[in-house]
């Protein structure tokens, strides 16, 4: 079988590990920059052409696309599509994970629990943002930020008001969030692969920070998650349509509330915590689907 990586980087962590496990499983794998791709739109012939020349068929697709370039590298990915590969990840499901809001606002429509979030864009609204979400502390967050970058925890309704107007006017497009402060700097990273959590990690944010993300200084370590969390986890990412996907849940006093989907998750920090071979079930997930006859349990 025949299969792309889409990612800026072929040494990235998890690029590498994909292309051993798909080694192992007798794959020809090649690494492909989404940015040096261009494309015929073409009804009768489509194609991704890649620094010069018409690539050929791929049997499937695995999108590691980053936040920056979420628009063109899902334009190629769905480019992919239309050319008969299987995405692991389909770019309509992407997209939708990627737009913070709307990703919020249809998990909210399936009944997932999540914490109180405001969207506003008058200044005029601040005072009553700030009451909607419950008051200070609270979480104000970038919708295009991605690792823990563009999220900030303002302690007061002043520092709140400060924040949010600075945000407004740069014309920058936030989410304001309730804190949940007995989650103390910790969440529950939980990756789903098809309607399964194979592994699931407990992360706690560095000293003097709330952001739990690994990539700011935060640890993690191996955890054991509740059948609510892990039907939670499962159903969020349905909603998403995505077929891999980390989904990040916060313990708070009412429940378990899902924080954000990851639709391109790292997987050095899971896969280090849990010595889970997380690529390994990635490619069964990609076999499944495109091998005649293949039964996900037995592996062949």
């Amino acid at each position: 079988m025949k299969i792309a990586i889409l990612s800026r980087d072929g040494e990235l962590y998890s690029c590498r590990r994909l292309r051993e496990a798909a080694a192992l499983h007798g794959h020809e794998i090649q690494v492909i920059a989404p940015l040096s791709c261009y494309m015929n739109i073409n009804p009768a012939s489509p194609a991704v052409h890649y620094r010069g020349e018409a690539l050929g068929h791929f049997d499937a697709v695995i999108p590691h696309i980053g936040s920056a370039t979420t628009f063109y590298g899902t334009t190629v990915l769905h480019q992919f599509e239309m050319c008969g590969s299987y995405s692991l990840n389909e770019s309509v499901a992407i997209t939708r994970a990627r737009y913070k809001l709307r990703s919020l606002q249809l998990l909210a429509r399936q009944g997932i629990d999540m914490p109180v979030t405001g969207f506003a864009s008058s200044p005029d609204d601040t005072q009553d943002l700030i009451a909607m979400v419950g008051g200070t502390p609270l979480v104000v967050k970038l919708m295009e930020g991605t690792q823990g970058i563009g999220v900030l925890l303002a302690e007061t309704r002043q520092a709140a008001e400060s924040v949010i107007d600075a945000f407004r006017g740069l014309n920058a497009h936030i989410l304001v969030q309730e804190f949940i402060q007995e989650a103390q700097g910790r969440d529950v990273r939980c990756l789903v692969i098809g309607d399964e959590v194979v592994a699931a990690i407990e992360r706690t944010a560095k000293e003097g920070d709330f952001r739990s993300n690994l990539h700011r200084g935060g640890s993690a370590r191996p955890v054991a998650i509740m059948p609510q969390e892990r039907a939670i986890a499962v159903k969020a990412a349905a909603t998403l349509g995505l077929e891999v996907a980390g989904v990040d849940i916060l313990r708070a006093r009412r429940g378990s509330l899902v924080m954000e989907v990851n639709a391109s998750p790292g997987l050095e920090g899971i896969e280090t915590a849990t010595g889970i071979d997380i690529t390994a079930m990635m490619i069964r997930r990609i076999e499944r689907h495109t091998l005649p006859g293949f039964s996900l349990k037995t592996g062949g």
